[in-house]
């Protein structure tokens, strides 16, 4: 029986070169890489009826007439959707299995109890896997502008949106309006749900709203961001990639004319 394999290298997957020149991720009966007898091989939730399976390795594999390792991120750009969003699960579930290696109430050994969760053989813990959920915010001001900023953690020069990780006790929008405070030092209202985007980097689930300017000076947070500010529509700097849903928020604005 064939099946999907994804196979990690720290942040790069294994993608598989078709003679048309694009690139897939291995079906076949058996896995691509050779698997030591210690490898943790995941079993994952089935594409289209065929059978997923997820494993890391230690090296990268090079010099291959068939195989080619690629960033998870740049990924998006190589593969179809639904291959691009299931290397996504694969690698948050590797992550996941990497770092509950023991229980952290006894520290006993955690082993597999199904697919997706994973019980302590001391005490018997059982533990799933953890989701980061994060807030991500398109602010309008008036029908030609929005906020944009640049991020302390961004690589290159591009803008992105307002956006945290909730905490503890809050609604999303408890937490779009505190992180847009915090961050901006601006007011908002007509905060609207847009959609949602899973977010591997490592664990996360990104939640996107819009909303409108309703008062106040931009305050720059420091810690968070190097630049804030009001762009129009005919005048935009660099924008986040289309494989992020901060740029489908952005997308989703320019097309409103």
């Amino acid at each position: 029986m064939k099946r999907y394999y994804f196979v990690f290298c720290q942040d790069h997957l294994l993608l598989e070169r078709k003679p048309d020149g694009t690139c897939t991720i291995p079906l076949q009966e058996e896995p691509p890489t050779e698997v030591k007898p210690w490898t943790t091989v995941l079993n994952v939730s089935p594409l289209d009826d065929v059978e997923v399976k997820a494993y890391s390795i230690d090296a990268p594999v090079s010099d291959h007439p068939l195989y080619t390792m690629c960033p998870l991120r740049q990924s998006y750009y190589q593969l179809p959707e639904p291959l691009y969003l299931k290397a996504g699960k694969c690698a948050e579930l590797l992550y996941w299995d990497r770092n509950t290696r023991f229980c952290g109430v006894c520290g006993g050994p955690m082993r597999f109890h199904t697919d997706i969760s994973k019980r302590c053989t001391e005490c018997g813990k059982e533990v799933w896997p953890q989701l980061a959920t994060a807030i991500i915010v398109l602010i309008r001001r008036g029908a030609d502008e929005v906020l944009l900023a640049h991020g302390r953690n961004f690589r290159t020069n591009f803008y992105g949106l307002i956006a945290g990780f909730v905490e503890t006790g809050e609604t999303l929008e408890e937490a779009v309006c505190r992180e847009v405070m915090e961050e901006t030092g601006l007011q908002i209202k007509n905060i609207r749900y847009f959609g949602s985007q899973p977010w591997p980097y490592p664990s996360g689930l990104m939640v996107g709203f819009t909303a409108d300017y309703a008062g106040g000076r931009i305050h720059v947070q420091r810690e968070e961001l190097t630049k804030c500010a009001w762009f129009r529509r005919d005048h935009l700097p660099t924008l986040p990639e289309k494989l992020s849903i901060a740029r489908k928020l952005i997308d989703a604005w320019l097309d409103e004319r």
